[in-house]
């Protein structure tokens, strides 16, 4: 048994940027042909983002490689049109408009369901299909913001921080992913489709929600820890004697025993201020200024070697070059990503997940804009080479050959 679970399902993905992407990708992974619908002159603005290799963004490859790209003029009654005939022909549409953008251009859930009963929408907004905030526009900073997480992240004495990559997207991505999948379960069950509400922000307020009970059971508000937790310690990152960083967590009464014995200080646990979890965190300063000394006195690996043999919760600070000359991320996590010249040999994080029962899948080449023009509207829709003519030449659609 290697088919991937979704094999047989086709995604029309009208989302761009990052996250319903990020959730087309999720879908990809296990087995589904998902089609993006790009605009014929600009492409998904992802294709602009930076870093780039030879013009080609590596982000826009990461989230996209494997997808078909078909180019339509959504601003055209033509090209809302053609989407529209395309849905009938898929399981899911995946949208990132702000909402009410598909209602006013015909292609709203009661519309497109109409025509395909089975159909899963799945749509992922800034501040989600309902509230007052419905209709503010949203991109991960304000996820990352609004939702509380950028206020605790960080240190006391520096300002809240936004994280220097996609945290927000990828998290309602990934969300937006798995209701497609309840979705489609519940429709092999019933034969009908559904509507996923994602808002960026609700995945990342879901992960800090203890901060939010804290306040109202305590009158707390919570803070920046830096790289602690604020519940569990020691916990952290360290330097070790070679400058090379490492974390240790000691989340429990157990692991924290281990990492003292590792240390060759037992001693530790007859020290009252440090015999118990509740101890420590009462003295966190004193028990991590105890377990950076004793990291800085040898280095990286050495350290990471006894906390090994100690079986001590701990791993190095890794950067791009630790994780891909790492064994084990070579091995499980890395994929390479092939069928395009511009960036030559290049890995990338593979599937979020394993499947026992799924073969794995494979990333052939970052489409061009509109490249499955012509074979999608044949495919799906039947559309003769005379048709696809006419509406090129009309600009409603577009064909770009990959590099």
């Amino acid at each position: 048994m290697n088919e991937r679970p979704l094999t047989g399902i086709r995604v029309l993905e009208l989302g761009t940027m990052y996250a319903a992407p990020t959730a087309g990708r999720m879908l990809r992974d296990f087995g589904a042909d998902v089609v993006k619908v790009e605009d014929p002159d600009t492409g998904d603005y992802a294709r602009h983002w930076t870093p780039q290799q030879d013009g080609l963004s590596l982000g826009f490859s990461r989230l996209n490689a494997g997808k078909r790209s078909v180019a339509v003029d959504l601003r055209r009654a033509e090209g809302r049109d053609l989407v529209r005939r395309l849905a009938a022909g898929f399981d899911v549409v995946i949208e990132s408009f702000r909402p009410g953008r598909l209602e006013s251009w015909g292609l709203g859930y009661d519309v497109l369901s109409a025509a395909n009963p089975g159909l899963v929408l799945t749509r992922v907004s800034g501040f989600g299909q309902t509230g007052p905030y419905r209709e503010r526009p949203g991109f991960g900073t304000v996820a990352e913001t609004g939702s509380g997480f950028a206020f605790i992240n960080g240190w006391p004495e520096t300002p809240p921080t936004s994280p220097p990559f996609g945290f927000a997207d990828s998290i309602a991505g990934i969300a937006a992913a798995m209701g497609t999948a309840m979705s489609l379960y519940r429709r092999e069950r019933t034969g009908a489709g559904d509507v996923v509400d994602v808002a960026l922000y609700e995945p990342l307020m879901f992960i800090v929600g203890d901060m939010i009970l804290k306040y109202q059971t305590s009158g707390e508000i919570q803070g920046r820890v830096g790289n602690g937790t604020g519940s569990a310690s020691p916990r952290g990152v360290y330097r070790a004697a070679d400058g090379g960083w490492l974390s240790i967590a000691a989340s429990n009464q157990t692991i924290a025993e281990r990492l003292f014995t590792a240390m060759g200080r037992p001693d530790i646990l007859a020290d009252p201020r440090f015999a118990t979890n509740v101890a420590r965190m009462a003295n966190n300063d004193a028990i991590q200024a105890e377990v950076s000394a004793w990291v800085a006195t040898r280095p990286r690996e050495e350290i990471l070697a006894v906390l090994e043999r100690h079986e001590v919760v701990a791993s190095g600070v890794n950067d791009a070059r630790d994780i891909l000359a790492d064994p084990h991320f070579r091995e499980r996590t890395l994929v390479e990503l092939t069928g395009n010249d511009v960036l030559g040999r290049v890995f990338m994080p593979g599937p979020v997940l394993h499947l026992a029962g799924s073969a794995d899948p494979v990333y052939a080449g970052v489409p061009a804009i509109g490249q499955h023009t012509d074979e999608v509207l044949a495919e799906v829709l039947g559309l003769d080479d005379e048709a696809r003519a006419g509406l090129r030449a009309a600009g409603v659609t577009a064909a770009r050959r990959p590099r």
